[in-house]
């Protein structure tokens, strides 16, 4: 542990190099183009709705009793365009209600910040902060409660059934350390799995684990070097995976003003960590892989052999030259296979095209599965969405097409099972989709058995909702 002394002299520096790279952002000399994640489609929306009218196609299942709810950001002040990072923007929640085959409400609230606060003229939230309270990136149901969720250092907020911000809360107090904006759910246990970094520089990431009732009942620190961009993990019933790969902090661009320090790093080297859950973080396995980067893993599951195979939405790089958003040349979907023996990775590429977001029955997380749905995407900086949601058949090798049709872009979209006790790919999955010439979005359940198929239900919504990240369906109690 460091001395009383040495805490407060890296204080002391901390704090100049926040003042020295808040002088640079301000000479950043401003872009001659609309920043990509401020304009179009990505616009911010500028006002909180609450809309209880809502104009339904088709027949919403009355099985459906809950909330959708889906997060992203959406800055309440132009901010400084020449600094500005898409990962970077305050939170914006949006949620639809469902019940009784009906749409009972569409909410948009901006989680609140200091910032956003101050912006609307109100007093602080409660609760502790962190370096940055702005929390934009996911939004889950856990313990009976709502969670707001953001990575590298951010305390998680927690929300009211209609979306107002209640505390930034580390769950209750027994959070010590950082949270993430990706964890995982095991079917078996009820707990909640996550890797977590704590901003700048760290030389170490934390495995978190939560109970059932969102209470955090394991904080496991993991030794690494370079400060890696750790977004996401996967579990097996086994194992936590850790992906270590070539996006890392970095001082010069802090220094140089970007507010998001992390860039393509080709000196680190690129693996992947198996831990098994109650193990010590120092038991890790580091498996070597090819140079890439991953935001988002699909699924994971154990062969009867040990080895480990792993879905994944692979990058080539990531922040190798944009500092506005991501940047990458190629994306393809992976199967990875990890042999624990050889401590080395096969990659298999499943889809050569470009997605991202990939989602599957959580029903079967950490288990073998054989469907997974996923989002084109365009590759390079504008990270331009599609008009068309992927389905793939990882037994037969197959994929289906759902088209939404000219001018519409689509999000992320989540599976929800018709019942408990359904089978896989039995019930619906639900996202949003953006009509870019009307300005308007649409809430889309779909039937995954006739994925190609019309929608079962639209809610159609009279504004735009900007591309965002993350959704989930959080049932009622």
């Amino acid at each position: 542990m460091p001395s009383p002394i040495e805490t407060a002299i890296r204080g002391t520096v901390t704090k100049g190099l926040m003042k020295l790279a808040a002088f640079n952002r301000n000479r950043l000399p401003q872009p001659t183009q609309p920043h990509p994640f401020l304009s179009g489609i990505h616009k911010p929306m500028a006002s909180e709705l609450t809309l209880t009218e809502l104009r339904v196609s088709g027949t919403i299942p009355p099985q459906l009793n809950g909330r959708y709810l889906r997060i992203g950001p959406n800055p309440i002040r132009p901010p400084n365009a020449a600094a500005h990072h898409w990962f970077l923007g305050d939170g914006m929640v949006h949620g639809l209600r469902l019940q009784g085959g009906q749409a009972q409400w569409y909410r948009n609230r901006w989680v609140r910040s200091t910032a956003v606060s101050q912006a609307l003229g109100e007093p602080p939230a409660p609760g502790p902060r962190a370096r940055s309270d702005t929390v934009n990136t996911n939004i889950i149901g856990a313990g009976g409660r709502t969670w707001a969720l953001v990575e590298a250092g951010g305390l998680p907020v927690e929300l009211d059934d209609e979306l107002n911000t209640l505390a930034h809360n580390p769950f209750d107090g027994t959070l010590k350390g950082s949270f993430s904006a990706h964890p995982h759910r095991c079917p078996a246990t009820g707990e909640w799995h996550a890797i977590c970094y704590d901003g700048p520089k760290t030389e170490r990431i934390t495995h978190v684990v939560l109970d059932a009732q969102a209470r955090v009942v394991r904080e496991e620190p993991i030794a690494v070097r370079d400060g890696p961009s750790v977004h996401d993990c996967a579990i097996t019933r086994q194992h936590v995976l850790v992906f270590d790969l070539p996006v890392t902090f970095s001082m010069k661009s802090l220094i140089a003003g970007y507010g998001f320090p992390y860039v393509w790093n080709p000196a680190h080297p690129a693996r992947v960590g198996l831990l098994r859950r109650d193990a010590p973080g120092s038991e890790v396995l580091w498996c070597e892989v090819d140079a890439c980067y991953v935001f988002h893993p699909c699924n994971a599951f154990e062969l009867d052999d040990g080895r480990v195979v792993v879905d994944v939405a692979v990058h080539d790089t990531m922040f190798a030259s944009s500092t506005a958003g991501p940047d990458a040349k190629r994306i393809t979907f992976e199967r990875w296979t990890i042999d624990p023996q050889t401590r080395r990775v096969q990659r298999e590429v499943l889809h050569e095209q470009a997605q991202e977001f990939p989602r599957c029955d959580e029903r079967r997380t950490g288990a073998p599965y054989r469907y997974a749905y996923t989002v084109p995407v365009g590759a390079e900086e504008n990270l331009l969405f599609n008009s068309h949601l992927l389905k793939h058949d990882l037994v037969q090798r197959s994929v289906q097409r759902h088209e939404f049709g000219p001018g519409k872009v689509c999000g992320e979209f989540v599976f929800v099972p018709r019942t408990p006790d359904a089978a896989e790919d039995e019930g619906w999955l639900m996202g949003l989709v953006i009509d870019a010439q009307a300005d308007t979005t649409d809430f889309v359940i779909l039937d995954a058995q006739q994925f190609e198929g019309p929608p079962q239900a639209v809610v159609h919504l009279p504004h735009r909702v900007p591309p965002g990240f993350h959704g989930n369906w959080v049932p009622a109690a």
